[in-house]
């Protein structure tokens, strides 16, 4: 679901109204998440909790936590790699690149004996991301850059394995919010993937047993 209107063509549902005729008070967004992300988002009753949060992400004292199935069998580390603002992007900044990092953690690998594409196994693995810089479709973007991109990704993934993957009945993009973290504001949350999510993990050889954690101040 996308969080709010974008554009002016833009048909809905959007989150943050949802929430607001649910709630029956203003609510306000305090970050963005791609909308075919799934996963946790955080938002504020007040302008005041707001404007906090949203100090914290730009000054970098928040630390979010994804995790994504991805082709390929990744190795731990980090992607630094400057990005430049998507061609679809809707402001006016300079189309200059910018330094994005994204620290990699790989949890579990599998290898299916399917042929897909020119290979004939398939490998895929499931990571844990977290971004510390906020670059728009930044871990999508580093994914794609390090050739590992991330299933059911449209816009940056393999084609071949994304219809493998819609064989299996998975068409969504496997990747989700898992943990944000402000140390400073004392806010810490976590969540779990959804039960379809775990399904094509499962599908793909990839549990989701491992426990998730917060991200660490330290990260």
């Amino acid at each position: 679901m996308q969080v709010h209107r974008q554009h002016r063509a833009d048909s809905g549902p959007f989150l943050l109204q949802w929430l607001r005729d649910t709630l029956g008070c203003y609510v306000h967004a305090t970050h963005r998440l791609d909308k075919p992300t799934a996963g946790l988002m955080l938002f504020a009753l007040s302008r005041e909790a707001a404007s906090q949060i949203g100090m914290a992400f730009q000054e970098r004292r928040a630390r979010k936590c994804y995790l994504a199935l991805v082709r390929g069998h990744p190795a731990d580390g980090l992607i630094e790699y400057p990005l430049r603002p998507p061609r679809d992007n809707l402001d006016s900044r300079p189309d200059t690149a910018k330094a994005a990092v994204t620290d990699l953690r790989v949890l579990q690998i599998s290898e299916i004996d399917r042929p897909v594409g020119r290979y004939q196994t398939a490998r895929y693995a499931l990571v844990e991301l977290q971004p510390a810089t906020g670059r728009r479709h930044q871990l999508r973007r580093h994914l794609k850059h390090i050739f590992h991109p991330i299933v059911g990704d449209r816009k940056y993934g393999d084609r071949d394995h994304n219809r493998f993957a819609e064989s299996l009945g998975f068409t969504r993009l496997a990747l989700v919010s898992t943990g944000l973290n402000i140390p400073s504001l004392d806010l810490s949350h976590a969540c779990l993937p959804d039960s379809q999510w775990r399904a094509m993990g499962s599908a793909l050889g990839l549990g989701l047993t491992p426990p998730l954690s917060v991200p660490p101040e330290s990260c």
